[in-house]
């Protein structure tokens, strides 16, 4: 199983997981993950620590890319149009974008809650995504 970013997420029996971070100082919490200060302006923070990051979330919003994105990237042949969703992870409140899985954009709503899944992508590789919650 390859992923298509090492380090910023996580393929479990248990299921997918975000990889964040989170300042030890004032508790932001960042995706994807950052080394270095922390990213709240108003924080002297220096110490960001890995974190597991809620698997739900609710659609904050969407759309579908009716067209193939360009080279370099990698696209199916004969393209199929992808909807991505940016969620707002539940604990956290910070939104995380994602293609969708298994859900048509006319079973979207603003709103809805999704769970972290995971699938392959055009060339391969697995990356996170947004499917119907259990």
């Amino acid at each position: 199983m390859t992923l298509a970013i090492e380090g910023w997420f996580t393929v479990e029996p248990d299921g997918t997981h975000l990889i964040g971070t989170r300042c030890a100082s004032c508790g932001t919490v960042a995706f994807p993950p950052r080394t270095g200060g922390c990213p709240a302006p108003d924080c002297p923070g220096e110490s960001m620590t890995e974190t597991r990051l809620s698997r739900r979330g609710r659609i904050w919003s969407y759309t579908v890319a009716r067209y193939p994105p360009p080279e370099p990237f990698v696209a199916a042949e004969p393209y199929t149009p992808v909807t991505l969703a940016a969620v707002e992870l539940a604990r956290e409140g910070i939104v995380v974008l994602g293609q969708v899985k298994d859900l048509a954009p006319d079973e979207l709503a603003v709103g809805m809650e999704v769970e972290l899944t995971c699938g392959p992508l055009a060339d391969g590789p697995l990356v996170w995504m947004w499917g119907r919650a259990s």
